[in-house]
C-alpha cells in the first residue's frame, strides 16, 4: 500500500542539509554476503594515518544483523549517474530477494566483503565501536583498505532528490513513510551504556 510522505511542522526538511552522500554499503557473514543503500556514511577521523568511517544502519534490515555478527561492512562513494545500483540496493529487501546484489560486477576484498568494480571509490572496513541510537546502529569502524574506482560527480542526497525519475518518487517516498512509522517506537528506547550525562551536571 502506498502512503504518503508527511514531514510538514518538523525539523525533518532542515536536517536534510546534514545529509552525507548516497552510498552503498555491502557486508559478508559466513557464506551470506548483502547490501544496501544509506546516506548516513561520513569521515569519522582528521588524521590522514587513522582513517575512519561512522555510519547509522537501521536495526530491521539483514544488513544490520551482518555486521554485528561479522564486524566488517564495505561503503562505496556512488557516482550521480548510478540509479540502477541504488533501485536495485535500496528498493528492494533481502527478505524478499535471494541475493540483491545478483548482477552487479562485484569483487571480494580482503575483508571478505563483497566489493562494486563499478564506483568512485570502495571503503572496507572493520568496526571499533558501536552506539545504540534507537532505530539505528551508529558504527565506528577503521579503514582496512581502500579501492580507488571511476571519476565522476558523486551522488549526493539533493541531487539524488532532485533528479529522482517521477516514477521513483511515489515509491520511494511510500517507503521512507512506511520505514518512519515502524521505526518511530524503536526510535524512543535507546541503551545508553557509555554515556553517563554531561560532565559539569550541578547534583
Amino acid at each position: 500500500a502506498m502512503r504518503e510522505l508527511r514531514v510538514e511542522g518538523t525539523s525533518y526538511p532542515l536536517l536534510r542539509h546534514l545529509t552525507p552522500p548516497v552510498v552503498a554499503v555491502t557486508t559478508v557473514s559466513g557464506e551470506r554476503t548483502n547490501g544496501m543503500i544509506v546516506n548516513s556514511a561520513q569521515r569519522a577521523s582528521l588524521v590522514p594515518s587513522v582513517p575512519r568511517i561512522s555510519v547509522y544502519i537501521l536495526k530491521p534490515h539483514v544488513t544490520h544483523e551482518m555486521i554485528m555478527e561479522s564486524g566488517v561492512f564495505a561503503v562505496h562513494l556512488l557516482r550521480n549517474d548510478q540509479w540502477d545500483v541504488i533501485w536495485q540496493l535500496g528498493l528492494q529487501s533481502a527478505r524478499d530477494v535471494p541475493n540483491k546484489l545478483d548482477g552487479l560486477e562485484l569483487h571480494t576484498g580482503v575483508t571478505g566483503c563483497p566489493l562494486l568494480t563499478d564506483c568512485m571509490a570502495s571503503f572496507e572496513c572493520r568496526v571499533i565501536n558501536a552506539m545504540d541510537a534507537g532505530a539505528a546502529t551508529f558504527f565506528l569502524a577503521d579503514i582496512v583498505k581502500d579501492h580507488p574506482g571511476t571519476d565522476g560527480e558523486p551522488m549526493t542526497s539533493p541531487y539524488f532528490r532532485e533528479n529522482m525519475p517521477p516514477d521513483r518518487v511515489r515509491a520511494y517516498e511510500s517507503n521512507l513513510a512506511h520505514a518512519m512509522e515502524y521505526l518511530e517506537p524503536l526510535s524512543r528506547s535507546i541503551d545508553a551504556v557509555g554515556w553517563k550525562g554531561p560532565r559539569n551536571r550541578s547534583e
